[in-house]
């Protein structure tokens, strides 16, 4: 790491190449598609590259790397205006014999109608599985702020599906 901040680029290739799928996994998983999540990956890089000298704990390298490839991501999307698309682990992992199906299908629906913010919350906390306090670290907001915002989007969610489920 030392190498790294010093400006090594071989020692920061490789400690970069540890965290690169689960780099292009959190991109792909806003982006929803290869080649702009490569390209997010390859911005993460260069970003992280030009600012690695500033990491002060090194202890938070990875989540240092996924908060950079985030912003990336959201970079991305409003400059291509983009939808928001649930990961493709998640929709490859349905087959058409799943009786689910069509609940896979409204979780995609209903994480679209969230917005960025609410998104990056819930996605921490669900999918990456890091307790509020760490968000708040990551996000660089008031434990209050994500709590609510978490609370907020949750509700939303459960509007959501009650809506859905009248009209079935």
């Amino acid at each position: 790491m030392k190498r790294a901040q010093k400006g090594d680029e071989s020692a920061f290739l490789t400690l970069f190449q540890e965290y690169e799928k689960d780099i292009y996994r959190m991109a792909y998983l806003y982006v929803k598609n290869k080649h702009d999540a490569l390209d997010v990956v390859q911005e993460t890089a260069y970003r992280s590259f030009k600012k690695i000298s500033t990491l002060k704990n090194p202890d938070v390298f990875k989540t240092w790397l996924i908060k950079i490839a985030t912003s990336c991501a959201t970079d991305m999307l409003r400059r291509k205006k983009k939808v928001i698309h649930l990961n493709a682990e998640f929709t490859e992992t349905i087959d058409s014999s799943d009786k689910d199906l069509p609940l896979s299908l409204s979780l995609q629906d209903l994480l679209g109608t969230l917005n960025e913010s609410e998104k990056s919350i819930i996605l921490w906390k669900y999918y990456y599985g890091y307790t509020l306090q760490e968000i708040s670290e990551i996000e660089g907001t008031p434990l209050g702020t994500v709590k609510s915002v978490l609370y907020r989007s949750l509700a939303k969610l459960r509007k959501q599906i009650r809506r859905a489920d009248m009209y079935e």
